[in-house]
């Protein structure tokens, strides 16, 4: 059976419901070795460093 609403949902109950359905900044953390702004528990775009280990090379 399919889900069949026994009573009309105004248009400010629809747009509450709605309201909730917004975007939030990345959280954004500086790195330790380099200083540059990462996503922590990620591995460092700038120096490729995670958890003060080299992990990936980077070439610049």
């Amino acid at each position: 059976m399919s889900i069949c609403p026994k009573n009309k949902s105004s248009k400010g109950h629809r747009d509450q419901r709605r309201a909730n359905w917004k975007m939030s900044a990345p959280t954004l953390v500086k790195c330790s070795q380099c200083g540059a702004l990462m996503q922590p528990h990620m591995v460092c775009k700038a120096c490729g460093y995670y958890n003060k280990k080299n992990v990936v090379k980077v070439n610049d």
